[in-house]
């Protein structure tokens, strides 16, 4: 999909810098895929408490 996005060249500059990727699009790409994973990791984390887990970790450790 097509796209027009105005953003700050210093942030792009710095962002493509830091991570080495060479295109706009790419690191365009790159931070929303890693927005999405760090949402993931918080959603995950909210479950925390809520669900019930019975094993033996120590026994699937010898596995």
């Amino acid at each position: 999909m097509r796209t027009n996005l105005d953003i700050d060249d210093k942030l792009i500059n710095s962002a493509m810098s830091m991570t080495h990727i060479k295109t706009k699009k790419g690191i365009v790409e790159y931070a929303l895929k890693e927005l999405i994973a760090q949402k993931k990791r918080k959603s995950i984390l909210g479950l925390k408490g809520k669900i019930k887990w019975e094993g033996d970790l120590d026994e699937m450790r010898k596995i």
